[in-house]
């Protein structure tokens, strides 16, 4: 069930039982998180870890965000936040302002670094 009342379990995500959906990540992922992305000098964002709009699926998105902001503060990592749920989970942990870079444009943002033409970004070149 996909509401603030479904019941919840947490397991591998090799084990998610029939009937059932992985709607968040789990405390061992968040640690996983952690451990690889802590020597990274640039980090980009682009998509919650799960519904964090409901609370008890919302603790792989804050613990991202978590790590993220301690990457900039302590370790001086560049973090781009790309995309409007990205950005409002920032937003609601209270942390975005220790990002280096927030965009609502994550698709877009996507599309630059993939070297794309953006169409706005082109009309700007030809006047």
């Amino acid at each position: 069930e996909f509401s603030a009342d479904a019941n919840i379990q947490t397991v591998a995500a090799d084990a998610i039982p029939d009937g059932w959906m992985g709607l968040d990540n789990g405390p061992d992922t968040t640690a996983e998180q952690k451990e690889f992305l802590s020597d990274c000098k640039t980090v980009i964002m682009n998509g919650p870890m799960g519904v964090f709009e409901i609370e008890k699926f919302s603790k792989g998105t804050f613990g991202i965000v978590d790590i993220l902001a301690d990457l900039t503060k302590e370790n001086g990592a560049i973090t781009i936040i790309g995309g409007g749920d990205s950005v409002a989970a920032c937003e609601q942990s209270g942390r975005a302002g220790e990002m280096s870079h927030i965009s609502t444009g994550g698709g877009a943002s996507l599309e630059l670094m993939e070297g794309k033409v953006l169409p706005g970004v082109a009309a700007l070149a030809d006047k």
